[in-house]
């Protein structure tokens, strides 16, 4: 692809699952084959054109942003829409690609037939991930998060059945609150710089008055407020482990990636236009994601011990997860956040590969395994039983059972952090940034390392107690059917988890570059703000000042 045609691609993570994902709501549920087709095609092309970006951003010029900047209708920012992919959108474009076509790719063995128009929704969701990762500028934020939302509430729903519409009237009110705070937060943000573009805003938040900075921090409050409740930040996490332990299993490996649209909205927002340049306002909010970060993290690592079912397990690594990002961001410091970024990538396509996995692992068991195997434990029963068991050591694994045996070792290890997979790079890169500063280190900070040692401890007590209960202790079960279009995807995502820890040097290079490009908001807006900047049409451009 030519140089000229290059940011023109930055439209199309948006526009081709829009209008594929339009095209199929004309087609009739007795054609899902035909959808199928469709939806995987253009998640692969989804997956293509974030690795294009993610090369081309990559290969910037030193101490620049490296950004493709597209604008539509050739109107320039601040006054028109802007599309921006840099180096942390293109990253979340690739993520993001790589969890859909593995979900969609286990879900075309049976769940995409559990519910209608899920193929469209489920673009419709890719829609607006990618919208949100790609955009720069709040209001279209706002519209993007929006769609995201709208397609979300369908998938969560999907399959029906009494959970999933309980963890609906959950989910639902909650978000559709969250988004009144969105619009309450931007009307005071413009009210006061008179603009939403990032980049505008990150050059007259400096300017603010007294009185109008006020006013402005209120509103950069409550936005917060409405990405933090997406991001699972604690206290406003209630909804989370309820929710993607009701949802489908490959709908619940897409809102891994859901929670990571708070994180990255925050990291960009926070370092972006309150960052060194923004004067009074600088740092802003910090230490309040610091701090909620690690009660995030607390309260993950209990839900982790406590859970009784792996839905749930996984559902409170997700907050584990959120957790140690949000306190990541808080430290404000660029190293720490190169290994905040290496752990994003890490843990999503963990969590991603879990879920996938626990559908298939629980097909062999009788409901409420998970529940009596603790009861069992806490009462000392069935010890007996075991103790008679004990001719059944030596037999051999069935095949099946010893791969998805195999998956969840793996799954467990990335989750806990322990060696040697990408997990492990993850939580040694966070820790040696934290403690490796000259000096004395400040309490806090030790709060942070004591909590990551502590949840990944958490983390292997209730996966090896899972998965004693489920592969080792002699139960009603039978041997579960699993396909290989099924157990795939979870092997691929694994192998990437692998591929990411044979490729650590590398990998980490991109992402200490990724920190570096934030933490220089000048260049970010230079490229925003320039002249020089792909368009979306053909007509005259408009003077600088115009309506």
């Amino acid at each position: 692809m030519g140089p000229g045609l290059l940011p023109h691609l930055v439209v199309a993570p948006v526009l081709l699952p829009l209008l594929v994902g339009a095209l199929m709501l004309l087609l009739g549920e007795q054609r899902r084959g035909i959808k199928a087709a469709l939806s995987l095609a253009t998640t692969l092309a989804l997956l293509g054109f974030g690795v294009t970006l993610l090369v081309a951003t990559a290969s910037g010029p030193p101490g620049q942003s490296g950004a493709l900047v597209y604008r539509l209708g050739n109107w320039p920012a601040p006054f028109g829409i802007v599309l921006v992919a840099d180096r942390l959108s293109a990253l979340m474009l690739v993520l993001t690609a790589l969890l859909a076509t593995a979900s969609l790719t286990f879900a075309l063995a049976r769940w995409h037939k559990a519910g209608p128009r899920f193929h469209s929704m489920f673009l419709f969701l890719l829609v607006g991930l990618d919208g949100a990762f790609l955009t720069g500028d709040l209001f279209n934020l706002f519209v993007f998060f929006e769609v995201m939302l709208a397609a979300s509430y369908g998938l969560v729903l999907h399959g029906s059945g009494v959970a999933r519409i309980k963890a609906g009237l959950h989910y639902i009110p909650i978000n559709l609150v969250a988004s009144s705070l969105f619009l309450v937060g931007v009307s005071l943000i413009y009210g006061v710089t008179g603009t939403l573009n990032m980049a505008d805003l990150a050059a007259h938040i400096p300017k603010a008055g007294e009185d109008g900075r006020m006013l402005l921090e209120t509103g950069a409050a409550i936005l917060s407020v409405a990405f933090l409740v997406k991001a699972a930040m604690w206290p406003l996490n209630f909804w989370l482990p309820t929710t993607y332990a009701a949802a489908s299993p490959p709908v619940a490996a897409m809102f891994a990636i859901m929670t990571k649209v708070g994180v990255y909205v925050i990291l960009r927002l926070s370092l972006l236009l309150f960052g060194d340049t923004a004067g009074a306002s600088e740092n802003f909010g910090l230490p309040w994601l610091y701090f909620g970060g690690l009660a995030t993290i607390a309260f993950g690592a209990v839900g982790v011990l406590a859970s009784q079912s792996m839905q749930r397990l996984a559902g409170y690594s997700v907050l584990v997860s959120s957790g140690t990002l949000l306190a990541v961001i808080g430290t404000g410091d660029r190293a720490v956040i190169s290994g905040g970024l290496y752990y994003l990538a890490s843990s999503t396509l963990a969590v991603g590969a879990f879920f996938l996995l626990i559908e298939l692992i629980e097909r062999g068991r009788a409901a409420g395994a998970d529940v009596l195997a603790v009861t069992m434990e806490i009462f000392g029963e069935g010890e007996e039983e075991a103790e008679g068991a004990g001719e059944e050591v030596g037999i051999a694994l069935p095949l099946t059972m010893a791969a998805l045996g195999g998956a969840f070792v793996a799954c467990a290890l990335l989750l806990a952090g322990m060696p040697p997979l990408s997990g492990f790079i993850a939580k040694f890169a966070l820790l040696h940034a934290l403690i490796a500063p000259p000096g004395e280190i400040p309490l806090s900070t030790w709060g942070l390392v004591i909590l990551l040692l502590i949840s990944g401890l958490a983390a292997l007590i209730a996966l090896t107690r899972s998965g004693i209960s489920t592969f080792w202790t002699p139960m009603e079960a039978t041997l579960p059917s699993v396909k290989a279009v099924e157990f795939g995807p979870v092997a691929g995502l694994l192998l990437l988890c692998l591929a990411l820890t044979v490729m650590g040097g590398p990998a980490m290079a991109y992402m200490e570059a990724t920190a570096r490009m934030l933490d220089l908001p000048s260049a970010y807006m230079h490229g925003v703000l320039s002249e020089g900047a792909a368009t979306g049409g053909g007509g005259p451009r408009p003077e600088a000042g115009a309506p």
